[in-house]
């Protein structure tokens, strides 16, 4: 008999986030169970327990078996089967984020390769029953964001090495690494889009393309969505006003923060606190 658990994890919309756990499962399938031909619209590592299973995507055909796993891309077709005679038990995360896209570059993992060998199986086999003794207690989702970082770091572990591993990171990835990174430090001063684009040494126009060409958003947005998120996060989780909130990301004016968190979330800061206080 297959059985199926999944956890959900996000109470809210921070798909926007570096990187965020959605949910996590584990099953153990019935012979020739299988799923698709489909697509999901996150990122979602399966580790295979034991057993066996055949994954098929962009017309290619994996045979994996304990000790291995795949990855789900978003967007992109995938079916998958357990072995009519030793079907597979797997655990999955699915996860979304700004970066998650990037970590998966970093690890190898793309629709022409969605399949890894697990470096360290003992860290795969604990992950699920970590998440799930976490999710028990005060503080767990946030321990388990921690396990998600854990899972993304052995997938990079795991990945190839070689030239291609050694390689550095391009001119066009560094540009962007660093503005990422005067954002996350500076999102909550008065910094401006041209501050960004003279800290990496840019045109910030020729910027804004290479967060268009990486992210499929321009600069701006890109660092008015981190502000909202953040600012989201403290609306949730603390108990700031609005106006302390507003300040907290970088506005002087409650009111333009106001109607930027609304074009941004679709909902008024007020609101979406309430929203999730149940009020």
């Amino acid at each position: 008999m297959l059985k199926l658990i999944e956890t959900n994890v996000v109470p809210m919309d921070l798909k926007q986030m570096e990187l965020v756990l959605l949910f996590f499962g584990w099953q153990a399938c019935d012979p020739s169970h299988y799923w698709g031909p489909g697509v999901r619209d996150a990122y979602i590592v399966h580790y295979i327990h034991e057993g066996r299973g055949t994954v098929f995507m962009a017309d290619q055909q994996y045979e994996l078996t304990q000790g291995q796993g795949f990855v789900i891309l978003p967007d992109t077709l995938i079916h998958y089967e357990a072995d009519a005679k030793q079907p597979w038990t797997y655990s999955w995360f699915g996860f979304k984020g700004v970066h998650a896209k990037a970590f998966m570059q970093r690890a190898h993992i793309s629709a022409a390769h969605p399949v890894f060998d697990a470096r360290d199986s003992d860290t795969f086999d604990r992950l699920y029953t970590e998440m799930v003794q976490s999710s028990k207690h005060n503080g767990g989702d946030v321990f388990n964001q921690s396990l998600l970082y854990r899972l993304i770091a052995e997938l990079i572990a795991s990945s190839p090495t070689g030239e291609q591993e050694q390689r550095p990171l391009s001119t066009k990835e560094e540009y962007i690494r660093q503005a990422v990174q005067f954002i996350e430090n500076g999102y909550s001063q008065r910094t401006s889009i041209l501050d960004i684009a003279r800290a990496v040494g840019l045109d910030r126009t020729y910027l804004s393309g290479l967060f268009k060409e990486r992210y499929g958003k321009s600069l701006q947005a890109f660092f008015l969505e981190y502000r909202m998120n953040r600012a989201a996060e403290l609306l949730q989780h603390s108990s700031l006003s609005v106006s302390e909130v507003a300040r907290s990301v970088g506005y002087t004016d409650p009111l333009l923060f106001s109607k930027m968190f609304k074009r941004v979330t679709g909902v008024s800061p007020k609101r979406s606190r309430s929203m999730e206080s149940g009020e």
